[in-house]
């Protein structure tokens, strides 16, 4: 789509806001239906796209795409009616006779940029949000996953007139045009590096923006934890979709005392989990593209794989793979890692692991096992990051009833149920005065002593 098809879409669709016509919670409602609708018609397809471009199974597609969508949905229909409601709020004494309220009012045409690793689910998803929210929206898949962009373009066509919900493909130009146009709001799923140039490029606009970033997320264990429970769910976290999710474990902080020990039992489950060869296992997918195939091969250092390694050029495929002895200097911690490369790295001190967390950028997600409840206390009250486990992994963001996002260096913002309708809303809010009665005291010439008094009294 050129600049100048894009610029008219992004008309089409403030003109179409201003009609009214996406406000009522019926016509919202009629609209999430349609998408649920479709999402279930085009089932095959979806899961097929997303093995084409990740090779990801069918079932893993159902389980972390498209199922969780419907999930979404539903949630978002049953409680619509409530989410768009004003809310009445307590009026002061001195504001009498009024009442006071919050108004949740779409923000307009808004733009979703999403990602490659979950392609489906970051499109769609936020979308639901903000139709559910009352807004237009035009939603720009990755070029990354191109088969499944296709798909989404397919689903939202069919389902819906562009002037309300528009899909524009492409790359970098699309990209640059979007982000050229002045939208009331700018949803990004993807890189810090990415993430720093789309709200730079919103602020030139004054457009307010979500942003779902990434980070090195970690997964603490300290000598109290099930270390075979402890091992079975970082194993599923972390090679899940084959490492390239954003809440994934990007390393292991491990106390010394267990951690040879907790390595055998992530061997061991990595070997339960994706068999003796992983590589040919169906079920598990591949890197999306070269370019991060051969970034991932340059993180490994050779001599501390203790643990997979293999690589398949051919199909992108690089197998579960632990790294011992690793320290920060190491090349696979300098960067987020987003792949199936797990290093492990050891302390003596748990509670100047806790301080040294301090001094990072916050992470999107930070994973603890543990059976002492002090430890716990100290994580959760004293690190910032965007949300996280106790003795689990990744479970935190599969549930409509909590916000998903991040904070500092992993973003700003936050979606999933009540949180994504609140992504999309600007709460207006508004005190409507009786005219029946209208107290002399705010007006000037201010010589009253009594009146004084009263102000003094309201405003104490």
């Amino acid at each position: 789509m050129t600049k100048d098809e894009i610029g008219s879409l992004t008309k089409k669709q403030r003109a179409y806001y201003r009609s009214g016509a996406t406000l009522s919670v019926k016509f919202r409602r009629a609209q999430l239906q349609k998408l649920y609708d479709a999402v279930v018609k085009y089932e095959k397809e979806i899961n097929d796209a997303l093995q084409k471009d990740l090779g990801k199974s069918h079932f893993e597609g159902y389980l972390c795409e498209s199922g969780f969508l419907l999930t979404e949905i539903s949630y978002l229909q049953k409680h619509l009616k409530k989410f768009a409601k004003a809310k009445r709020v307590r009026t002061p004494l001195a504001q009498f006779p009024s009442k006071s309220y919050r108004q949740p009012t779409p923000y307009g045409n808004v733009l979703i940029m999403s990602p490659w690793n979950y392609p489906f689910l970051l499109s769609v998803e936020p979308l639901a949000d903000a139709i559910a929210a009352g807004n237009t929206a035009i939603v720009k898949p990755s070029a990354y996953s191109p088969a499944t962009g296709e798909v989404v373009k397919k689903i939202l066509t069919e389902c819906f007139e562009e002037q309300y919900v528009a899909v524009v493909t492409g790359g970098r130009a699309e990209n640059a045009a979007l982000l050229d146009e002045k939208f009331d709001l700018v949803f990004f799923t993807g890189s810090q590096a990415v993430g720093k140039e789309v709200l730079r490029r919103c602020a030139e606009h004054l457009t307010p923006a979500v942003l779902e970033l990434g980070g090195k997320s970690p997964c603490i264990v300290d000598k109290s934890a099930d270390l075979p429970l402890a091992a079975r769910r970082i194993v599923f976290g972390k090679f899940l979709n084959c490492g390239q999710t954003c809440v994934a474990p990007d390393h292991v902080l491990c106390d010394r005392s267990v951690k040879d020990a907790l390595v055998a039992q992530i061997k061991k489950e990595i070997e339960r989990q994706f068999g003796k060869d992983p590589l040919n296992n169906k079920d598990y997918g591949r890197i999306v593209s070269r370019k991060h195939f051969d970034r991932l091969c340059a993180l490994m250092d050779r001599e501390k794989v203790v643990h997979g390694g293999d690589t398949h050029p051919e199909s992108l495929k690089i197998a579960p793979t632990v790294m011992d002895g690793v320290t920060y200097d190491d090349a696979v911690m300098g960067e987020e890692i987003f792949g199936p490369i797990l290093p492990i790295l050891v302390f003596d001190d748990f509670d100047a692991v806790v301080e040294d967390c301090k001094t990072r950028h916050k992470p999107l997600a930070l994973y603890l096992f543990t059976s002492n409840k002090r430890q716990i206390r100290r994580v959760t009250r004293e690190l910032s990051y965007g949300g996280g486990c106790i003795n689990d992994v990744i479970i935190h963001l599969a549930t409509s009833e909590m916000g998903f996002g991040g904070v500092g260096e992993s973003g700003m913002g936050s979606y999933h149920g009540k949180a994504g309708f609140d992504a999309f809303t600007h709460y207006k809010s508004i005190v409507h005065k009786r005219t029946w009665l209208d107290l002399p005291m705010r007006y000037q010439p201010y010589k009253s002593r009594f009146y004084e008094k009263l102000i003094r009294f309201f405003l104490k």
